[in-house]
């Protein structure tokens, strides 16, 4: 018994330190990506992602094929062209518009939107695939559907720019869910294999227009800037977080249940939006933060009414976009990065 229990206090701690280090690597991307284009002046989130997915390519061959921390997933070459580029395009699309959204928009407001993800997830399946969602899932998306609405009708630093990129990412976050759904079948990918495969695709998609469109403008900053190798420092580091954020998903997911997972992924957009808010002082107004607070209580009961369905008794009804275990949680959600993140 009291080795049982030892046990339990470990899974406990361990559990509670995987979150904290998923929470810390998160937020610090999403500030440093802010910081980078607020205090920097660094205007260019092309470049940026394009550096986060260099980092990020250059971490997964390490831990894979350097460390072996993580056994390589073996992907037929013709399923890497069949399969992982079209998933590596929205995967670039998603990652591009996050950051888009970050340089017009202040990080708590960015969050909030893109807690809608789960909504367009629904409803493009709705749409597309004709799936049949229980009626729960369809209640639980009012709160968040209606407490988007109040933020961004209340939101004082509102640009319509900003907030069509964080718009169109969480539609491409929810495409990007489905084709792996359908793309990745057979495969039993985890967050480290994911990025290994599909961030060198998205940087030979990135890279072209990157150079094209901001090279000149890049040299011109260099020139400008006070410091700019320092400056690049930063912004080469925070490819270097954002690359360790995948890796601590994998943890996370192996450490709690898909329940804690949720719970801990809505309370880290109030962190989020919280420590952005005491670095770079952007006002909120209070029915701003109610918005808010509603779109992150409606994203909770979303996440316990796809638990709930998912524990149904096999030949009963059940939502296709329940996670039928951790394997399908490991492919890096939102912001989870992302949320600014590869």
């Amino acid at each position: 018994m009291e080795d049982g229990s030892l046990w339990h206090q470990w899974s406990l701690v361990r559990s509670l330190l995987a979150i904290l280090q998923w929470w810390g690597f998160n937020v610090t991307v999403i500030i440093m990506n802010k910081w980078i284009f607020q205090k920097l002046d660094f205007k260019f989130p092309l470049s940026v992602s394009c550096v986060h997915f260099i980092c990020s390519s250059i971490g997964a061959y390490i831990v894979i094929k350097v460390l072996k921390i993580k056994p390589l997933i073996v992907v037929d070459p013709e399923d890497r062209w069949k399969r992982i580029f079209p998933m590596s395009f929205v995967f670039c699309i998603n990652i591009v518009l996050g950051n888009i959204s970050l340089r017009y928009i202040p990080v708590s407001f960015m969050q909030t939107i893109k807690s809608f993800t789960p909504a367009t997830t629904v409803v493009l399946q709705w749409l597309v695939w004709r799936k049949y969602f229980d009626w729960r899932i369809w209640a639980s998306l009012v709160p968040i559907v209606g407490g988007i609405l109040l933020t961004s009708i209340t939101e004082l630093s509102f640009n319509v720019f900003g907030f069509c990129a964080a718009l169109f990412g969480c539609l491409a976050t929810s495409t990007k869910t489905i084709l792996a759904e359908s793309l990745l079948h057979g495969y039993k990918f985890d967050s480290i294999n994911t990025v290994y495969y599909m961030a060198p695709f998205a940087t030979m998609i990135l890279g072209v227009p990157a150079f094209l469109l901001e090279g000149n403008g890049i040299l011109d900053w260099f020139e400008a800037h006070p410091s700019p190798w320092s400056a690049l420092i930063i912004i080469f580091s925070s490819g270097v977080v954002a690359f360790c954020l995948n890796f601590s998903i994998f943890y996370v997911i192996h450490s709690t249940t898909a329940v804690t997972f949720n719970v801990a992924g809505n309370l880290k957009v109030a962190v989020a939006v919280l420590v952005s808010w005491m670095i770079f002082r952007n006002p909120i107004s209070p029915m701003n933060a109610v918005g808010c607070g509603i779109t992150l209580v409606g994203c909770t009961f979303y996440g316990y009414v796809s638990h709930l369905l998912s524990q149904q008794q096999p030949g009963t009804p059940r939502t296709p976009c329940t996670p039928r275990n951790k394997m399908e949680l490991m492919i890096p959600l939102v912001n989870d990065k992302v949320e600014g993140k590869v």
